[in-house]
């Protein structure tokens, strides 16, 4: 049985791309972000594929009694794989130009778990947010959903047959109950595991349910709604309740959860009462959304990449045209690749076997070639590299939590204990310090809540919890690390905060060192850790060296340092909030740029003599750039002052 084609579904699907789309460009209006709810957009394409899906599997079963998989994966494949495997094989050449080793990597791996229908999970472990606007990671990390969409498709046809064959009497209740299940699970999970909610299908089946509910009432019924006041109010409610999720919907807004049901809802009001005399029935079936709609695979399918790629070479940065060249480009190759590959590959004149041999071949082409890049590491040689400089991250992740763990507990020698409060700049003030010849006289260490070598920063709100909350934060954090961290507390004869304070830091800093100063804890504040601008995703020296291939000269290295000296304006407001707060409470506050960069000259060192490098990224210091200011800090005699005026360190 034959579906009968609704163009306002194209409609649909032209606003489900166009959010996706306008919201991964990042658009910024008056320093405002109108489509920040744009990811909506995937949820409207899960409920329109639980529609379509359900309507083909449903009519033959009621109209032959059983199901042909043979002929539903045939069409699964001729409508999903050519035209992804197209924009995979694309896509290799430029992640070869313009991908790190470890970023490489992780793009072989993607496409690999891409074509065992699992990314989803391999995204999910590997920690990389979708729904936080950043462009610059996986290049194909926009295909999780397609993952979960495979994995409903292998799955859902097994449950839907076997119902009808056994259960058809309670058809409907099974789909509702596996609505209800999802939901709640959805919701439960997103507030407490929202990467698995995120990526996982459990929680993203309601959404698909929803439309499999309507389709099988349509078909049930033998119509959808025949209401005409109905039909003439609810699809512009529907589409009001779409747009209405785009534009307000909040990134921390757990989803998918209750929260996300408007557009849900909205979506299958237009499905179910959508009506040719209805306004937005013959808006969503005119040419242009139906235009857009008919390429919307292509277009999903080419943003990220392209914008990914665009975006790692700072192609479009302050350009307009740049930007509509962007833009032009992904029509032109959605339209090439719809016409070339989708169409040819959809066409029934076009046998099976033709189009399964090709996709087998570029399946292997693929695994070939990606097994190749994971087996040379990457290719690490593609980029400059030297004996002490690297560009790849993966090095310094490694080496980051690489630091001793100690404390003078139970006072067995003369050492001073020093707990240092903050986030992962904290802990890059442990690197710093644990490198001095001040372990001498100082125990440094980390407040941390678990008592392991890579123990996780406990951040300055976590502490005030800790402080005021007392026992009732326990429950956030495994493991007896209540009294490991309160030995911590006791123990310290002197306490560093030094973060980079968020808003929330920012509101507690005064309660906090109020809360200190009554324990008698002597206090030292730092302000903000370097923020220095980014450039496509790498720092001012790595992206000089990524387009360049080579150390910059000392005229070019002198721009690089004095532009990141002058990044530390951007956070002169709050700095100036931290410094009021320390000396109305009238503890010890020091700027870092007096200790982290050359104040006299207005430079912040980048890289070291010998040509280490300093930070791996924005602001975090790698362990030969803590040996670097662990010199500086051993002759800086206002730092020794505060350390000596309050531990009393020099007689020992």
């Amino acid at each position: 049985m034959k579906l009968t084609y609704r163009p306002e579904i194209d409609g649909l699907r032209a606003i489900a791309v166009g959010a996706v789309i306008l919201y991964h460009a990042q658009i910024n209006i008056l320093g405002h972000q109108p489509f920040k709810g744009g990811f909506i957009g995937v949820d409207i394409f899960f409920v329109i594929s639980g529609y379509l899906i359900t309507s083909i599997i449903f009519k033959e079963l009621v109209t032959t009694g059983s199901l042909s998989f043979k002929h539903f994966y045939e069409r699964r494949i001729r409508r999903i794989l050519p035209a992804l495997l197209f924009v995979m094989l694309v896509s290799i050449p430029f992640a070869w130009m313009y991908l790190l080793p470890y970023d490489l990597i992780d793009f072989s791996k993607s496409i690999l778990y891409s074509l065992g229908f699992s990314s989803n999970f391999y995204f999910h472990y590997s920690g990389l947010e979708y729904a936080g606007g950043v462009i610059h990671g996986n290049p194909l990390l926009h295909t999780w959903s397609l993952s979960v969409e495979e994995q409903f498709y292998i799955l859902f046809p097994i449950v839907l047959l076997i119902s009808f064959k056994y259960f058809r009497k309670y058809l409907i209740h099974i789909l509702i109950l596996g609505f209800v299940v999802s939901l709640g699970l959805a919701d439960w999970t997103s507030r407490n595991y929202p990467s698995i909610s995120f990526y996982f299908i459990h929680t993203r089946m309601w959404e698909l349910l929803a439309g499999s509910i309507l389709a099988y009432l349509e078909i049930k019924e033998g119509h959808r709604s025949q209401n005409k006041i109905l039909n003439t109010i609810l699809p512009s409610i529907g589409l009001f309740l779409i747009i209405f999720t785009i534009v307000f919907f909040k990134l921390y807004f757990p989803h998918p959860s209750l929260y996300s049901l408007t557009a849900i809802i909205g979506v299958c009001l237009i499905i179910w009462f959508s009506d040719s005399n209805e306004i937005v029935t013959r808006l969503l079936s005119s040419k242009i959304f139906v235009g857009v709609g008919v390429i919307s695979y292509s277009l999903y399918l080419w943003h990220f990449p392209i914008f990914a790629f665009a975006e790692n070479i700072n192609f479009t940065q302050g350009s307009l045209f740049k930007n509509l060249l962007i833009g032009i480009i992904l029509i032109l190759l959605s339209i090439f690749s719809y016409y070339f590959v989708e169409r040819p590959a959809r066409n029934r004149n076009n046998k099976f076997k033709v189009v399964f041999i090709l996709t087998l071949i570029s399946i292997f082409i693929l695994i070939f070639i990606n097994f190749n890049i994971l087996h040379k590491e990457g290719y690490k040689n593609r980029f400059y590299i030297s004996k002490n400089y690297e560009l790849d991250k993966s090095k310094y992740f490694a080496e980051y939590k690489n630091f001793e763990v100690n404390y003078n507990y139970d006072n067995y020698d003369y050492r001073k204990n020093v707990l240092i409060i903050g986030n992962s700049h904290a802990e890059d003030i442990l690197k710093v310090l644990s490198k001095t010849n001040l372990n001498n006289k100082i125990y440094f260490n980390l407040a941390s809540p678990k008592i392991r070598k890579d123990d996780y920063n406990f951040q300055i709100k976590y502490m005030y919890k800790f402080l005021t909350e007392k026992k009732a934060i326990i429950d956030y954090y495994e493991g007896d690390f209540y009294n490991h961290l309160k030995k911590q507390y006791d123990n310290a004869d002197l306490i560093i905060l030094s973060s980079a304070y968020h808003h929330t830091d920012l509101n507690i800093l005064d309660n906090l060192i109020k809360i200190l100063k009554k324990d008698n804890k002597k206090i030292i504040v730092f302000d903000n850790a370097l923020n220095q601008t980014t450039i496509a995703g790498f720092n001012r020296l790595d992206y000089y060296i990524f387009k360049n291939k080579k150390i910059p000269e000392e005229n070019i290295l002198k721009k690089i340092e004095e532009d990141m000296y002058l990044d530390l304006k951007n956070m002169k407001e709050d700095n100036e909030k931290i410094e009021l707060i320390a000396n109305d409470n009238n503890v010890i506050f020091i700027k870092r740029e007096k200790i982290f960069c050359n104040y006299d000259l207005k430079r912040c060192p980048s890289l070291t003599q010998e040509g280490y490098k300093i930070y791996w990224d924005y602001g975090h210091i790698t362990d030969k750039g803590a040996e670097f200011f662990a010199k500086i800090i051993e002759k800086n005699e206002l730092f020794l002052k505060y350390l000596n005026s309050n531990l009393n360190i020099s007689s020992n």
